[in-house]
């Protein structure tokens, strides 16, 4: 979708078409759908051709239409200097929100592992979590390296989200409840091991 387009003229009504159809796509993937711009075209009443203005291709809406677009940090009002406490609070609200759009989640997953062509873009693979979790942490500098907490970062978002929600209860038959549990556990445990220890060792 091009932002040049959303701003040469009527740009009110062109945000609202736009609108519309990630709401559609929302709707459509939550219902565990994989939807195309033609049918979320239809669902949002919105013309064919024009549904194409705003999207070139399924990917580039279904990345849109993605639950953690729109979030910039979830970290609480003045959360504090203490990494645990911020990351706690950040895999808290990042894992509730995995769970409460857990069917777009599986939905994403599954698309996010599909083939893409050479030159493609992976805007299902951009990692949304990795600048949270990073802004948890960011009371450690000076204390690690970038490099070393950005290796933290990627172990902690290794044993969170939609890919262990669904192992810890489709293999490991825990409730929802009790993965979330084990995810903030894990969270904690990967800080505490780099503060004693060091980051992972790559």
């Amino acid at each position: 979708m091009s932002s040049p387009y959303l701003e040469l003229g009527r740009s009110g009504q062109k945000r609202r078409t736009l609108n519309a159809l990630v709401e559609a796509a929302r709707k459509m993937v939550a219902a565990g759908k994989s939807p195309t711009v033609d049918e979320a075209a239809a669902a949002a009443g919105v013309a064919r051709s024009t549904a194409y203005r705003y999207f070139p291709g399924q990917r580039e809406l279904l990345a849109a239409a993605h639950p953690e677009t729109a979030l910039a940090s979830m970290l609480p009002e003045n959360p504090g200097e203490d990494p645990a406490e911020r990351l706690d609070a950040v895999v808290h609200r990042f894992t509730g929100m995995i769970v409460e759009t857990e069917d777009q989640q599986r939905t994403m997953l599954k698309l996010s592992l599909d083939p893409v062509q050479p030159g493609e873009g992976l805007p299902l693979r951009q990692g949304r979590a990795i600048p949270w979790i990073a802004e948890a942490l960011e009371p450690l500098r000076g204390r690690l390296s970038d490099v070393e907490i950005h290796r933290l970062v990627l172990a902690i978002r290794s044993a969170t989200g939609i890919e262990s929600l669904v192992w810890l209860v489709d293999i490991g038959g825990l409730s929802r409840e009790e993965a979330v549990a084990s995810m903030r556990w894990s969270a904690q445990g990967l800080l505490r091991q780099a503060l004693e220890a060091g980051p992972p060792p790559y």
